[in-house]
């Protein structure tokens, strides 16, 4: 006994021969059955290149990882900071703000800026001069921090006013 699935002649015709799979099923005694099953044709999108999926590498990682640590380093110090001097009963200091309200701002910061870079590196090809557009997308990060260092250190060196604050002359 025999059982053929019969697709349609057109698609017979565009498929190739390694895509057309047997399979034969044994059976009891004398009987055998054959089966063909035709695998439909799956077109996969053109492979990109190598050097495209190389977005997110390991200069991207450490990049972008040095210039969250810069951050962090500013956004802690600061708010170690406000929190002594707010402590301390300084008048400018009116409230401390909490922690998740800050880290929420930061965080949304530092995404914008990670996808900015991302898309800088990677490859666009509408845009003219893509080239060198994509070489220079570590230029923010490296900018920014030494800024968040030096402000963070700035912060870890403030230093207690001379006089009590109810007592120093408003400037």
């Amino acid at each position: 006994m025999f059982l053929f699935l019969d697709p349609s002649p057109v698609l017979a015709q565009t498929l190739l021969p390694h895509e057309i799979l047997r399979e034969t099923i044994a059976g009891n005694n004398s009987d055998a059955a054959s089966t063909f099953i035709m695998a439909s044709p799956v077109s996969l999108p053109d492979s990109p290149s190598t050097r495209s999926l190389k977005v997110v590498d390991k200069k991207f990682i450490i990049t972008m990882a040095t210039l969250a640590g810069a951050e962090t380093l500013r956004l802690t110090t600061h708010q170690l900071v406000l929190v002594h001097e707010f402590a301390a009963g300084a008048p400018w200091v009116t409230s401390v703000p909490s922690n998740p309200r800050l880290v929420g701002k930061y965080a949304g910061i530092y995404a914008a800026e990670l996808l900015v870079a991302y898309e800088l590196k990677k490859s666009h090809s509408w845009l003219p001069g893509d080239r060198i557009v994509r070489k220079l997308w570590w230029a923010y990060p490296a900018a920014m921090v030494p800024i968040h260092i030096k402000n963070g250190v700035r912060s870890i060196r403030t230093q207690a006013p001379s006089c009590p604050p109810q007592e120093c002359p408003s400037q």
